[in-house]
């Protein structure tokens, strides 16, 4: 087996650590790729195992599947990325990351003061309903719905 470029699914999954069937999505997704045999088998290139670890350290960041897709796609060949593929993605999606970390700070923040209020009021908490956005809504539970576009039949009613 060592001699053979290739693997099955279940040798990739015991190899790699993840489930066969996160791997069936994986390659649904564009991120692996399988070539079939003639008794219709997957069978992965050896290099699939580097992919694999590329995708999770980079969802382990916080990096999700459709940008490391993208990045992916863009290598020459869809080839497997090199140690300075990672260098060049990690450090253009730390800007990213910052902006997302940033975020969540203001998430907290503001869950933070929601609490430290007490009123869980829908009209005047700044975290569920900023500046009573909702109210231009019109009335009833809102906040849950999206906003519907206007439509004759309705309006008729």
């Amino acid at each position: 087996m060592p001699n053979n470029p290739e693997m099955t699914v279940g040798q990739l999954s015991s190899r790699s650590g993840v489930a066969v069937s996160a791997l069936h999505f994986y390659e649904a997704k564009g991120l692996i790729r399988s070539r079939r045999t003639a008794g219709n088998q997957r069978r992965f290139p050896r290099d699939t195992l580097r992919r694999i670890a590329f995708i999770r350290v980079s969802q382990r960041v916080g990096i999700p599947l459709k940008t490391i897709q993208e990045a992916l796609s863009a290598l020459p060949d869809e080839r497997t990325p090199t140690r300075d593929d990672w260098a060049r993605l990690s450090t253009m999606w730390q800007y990213e990351l910052d902006d997302r970390i940033k975020q969540l700070e203001r998430l907290r923040h503001g869950l933070t003061d929601c609490i430290a209020c007490g009123c869980l009021s829908l009209d005047r908490c700044a975290l569920a309903n900023p500046d009573d956005v909702a109210a231009a809504r019109g009335p009833g539970s809102r906040l849950m719905l999206p906003p519907r576009e206007s439509c004759a039949p309705c309006e008729a009613k």
